[in-house]
């Protein structure tokens, strides 16, 4: 059976979907709606299709916005911010008060929570008392379905709630939706909200853990036996019990509790050792002739599974897309040590797989402005990270959580240097790289500035270097539009530095959307 198959629009839960008019117009609007939730529900396979529609949905904002394109622009990678015909200036520059940013921000608040409504009316039937839901199934369902709601509402409050810190853990945010009910929900605390984001992933660890993944792997591949149900396989694709410990990490180091964040990611860790899940992408499928595996696939927990992700490559990365929208790299060069090509900055090791094949110089043509003279030719630096290859596992993936991430955390919050050190140089090993060392008189800022960097290279066009910005409360980033010198970039608040972006910290809070204020506003 094909992989479409697993993660395909459930038709009639999008159909259901396409009923619901805001966050709070849940499911059952009228009789035939209510029939058709009634018999979406009835067998294992009609659960499955709901639960498909949602992570089907999720390519809309996840495909794009919220991971290759708006975030990552945020994160100023790109030489965008100089340039306002740039389809992206409004974003790179945090013009907030701009229609089209307002436009995506009501986008993204209303998306997120119509996912959510549909998962709570598949969460309300897999609780009922006469739920025709198998007990096979069950875990599954509900385990997945618990960890999309604590996923989706985790990434409201990191971009809409403030920089998490005991000052802060109090402001009001944003509601937390776990019922069907059509009521306007209070908002919440950004403390009370994660506690209840860290309650959903609890009950979704415990529901997984004896997920197929854990002792099959990830079975990307048909099987012959008709008794493998296929909905339990491509599991990467999927919440499985992987991603949720690693979210877990994820979400303590967001709270500012290193200790459970230390002791998640080690955790995972030491399991993914033990059974061998999620190995490092080998360095002859990174640089295949014919299928070069660029998204190292094999490190991958969860990511979305999305037919349009060369369509998407070709509008923001390839030499064939229109040159404003164009997210590329300052410079034209890839040349060793060229001081106007900012992939000299951005990595530290020529050997290293990800400048060598995931980057590539690409002539482009752009037309003058005068009139009679022919185009010119320019080159550019391009991002490869999602350029099509041929029919494999990988070859619509977008990834959402990785392996390399998990050893982040765990070396942020290592008890000593050293084992901080292996954690980074793990990663580095399996990019070709050589490993670091601390130089006399180097220390904690040095092993930070380590951890920064590779999290920049790591993540890129999976949006989640702003969020790593925003919990640090950085001031300064790595220019997308200057070069810059390639010393120490961490904590530059008192000595500005060559290539910078100056952030207004005040910036990496997104305003509550209209769309929101308005219905709440009304409703008074």
């Amino acid at each position: 059976m094909k992989i479409f198959k697993i993660v395909k629009l459930g038709l009639l839960s999008l159909a259901i979907c396409a009923t619901t008019t805001s966050c709070n117009d849940w499911l059952q609007v009228d009789t035939e709606d209510s029939i058709m939730e009634g018999l979406l529900f009835e067998n294992d396979e009609g659960y499955m299709s709901a639960l498909n529609g949602v992570y089907s949905k999720m390519n809309e904002l996840y495909g794009s916005t919220l991971s290759m394109g708006m975030l990552d622009v945020m994160a100023q990678y790109y030489n965008v911010e100089a340039n306002t015909n740039h389809s992206f200036y409004n974003s790179a520059a945090f013009k907030y008060d701009q229609a089209g940013f307002k436009s995506t921000s009501n986008s993204v608040w209303t998306s997120l929570y119509l996912y959510i409504a549909n998962i709570n009316t598949l969460l309300s039937h897999c609780d009922d008392s006469d739920s025709k839901l198998s007990k096979l199934y069950r875990p599954y369902v509900k385990g997945e379905a618990l960890a999309l709601r604590a996923f989706f509402h985790f990434d409201l409050l990191r971009l809409y709630g403030p920089i998490y810190s005991a000052e802060t853990e109090n402001t009001i945010v944003m509601p937390y939706q776990e019922t069907t009910s059509k009521e306007i929900q209070p908002l919440l605390s950004a403390k009370d909200v994660a506690a209840k984001i860290m309650r959903d992933l609890n009950e979704a660890e415990e529901l997984l853990k004896d997920d197929r993944i854990r002792k099959d792997g990830v079975m990307n591949g048909d099987s012959d036996d008709p008794n493998d149900k296929t909905a339990f396989r491509y599991r990467n694709f999927r919440f499985n019990y992987y991603a949720v410990k690693a979210l877990k990490a994820r979400l303590y180091l967001w709270l500012g509790d290193k200790e459970n964040a230390y002791n998640e990611a080690t955790s995972i860790i030491k399991l993914n050792k033990e059974e061998g899940v999620f190995p490092w992408t080998k360095k002859n499928a990174v640089t295949s002739t014919s299928n070069p595996d660029l998204v190292f696939s094999s490190e991958v927990m969860f990511s979305l599974y999305n037919q349009s992700r060369k369509t998407l490559y070709d509008g923001m990365f390839s030499s064939k897309g229109e040159v404003n929208n164009m997210l590329v790299f300052k410079g034209s060069s890839m040349e060793d040590g060229n001081l106007f090509s900012k992939l000299t900055y951005f990595y530290d090791d020529f050997g290293d797989l990800r400048r060598n094949n995931q980057w590539s110089v690409e002539t482009i043509k752009v037309k003058s402005d005068k009139e009679g003279e022919e185009d010119k030719k320019e080159d550019i630096l391009c991002f490869n990270k999602y350029k099509d290859v041929q029919a494999s596992s990988f070859r619509y993936m977008i990834p959402l959580i990785r392996l390399s991430e998990v050893y982040l955390i765990a070396a942020e919050c290592a008890k000593t240097n050293e084992e901080a050190l292996g954690y980074i140089n793990d990663i580095r090993t399996a990019r070709n790289c050589v490993k670091l060392e601390l130089k006399d008189g180097q220390g904690d800022d040095a092993v930070q500035d380590y951890i920064y960097r590779e999290f920049m290279r790591e993540e890129i066009g999976e949006g989640q270097m702003y969020f790593f910005y925003k919990r640090k409360a950085m001031k300064q980033m790595m220019s997308g539009t200057e070069f810059g010198q390639k010393g120490s970039y961490w904590n530059p608040d008192d000595k500005p530095l060559e290539g910078q972006y100056k952030m207004d910290v005040n910036k990496y809070v997104w305003p509550l959307p209209e769309v929101e204020a308005n219905k709440r506003l009304l409703s008074k």
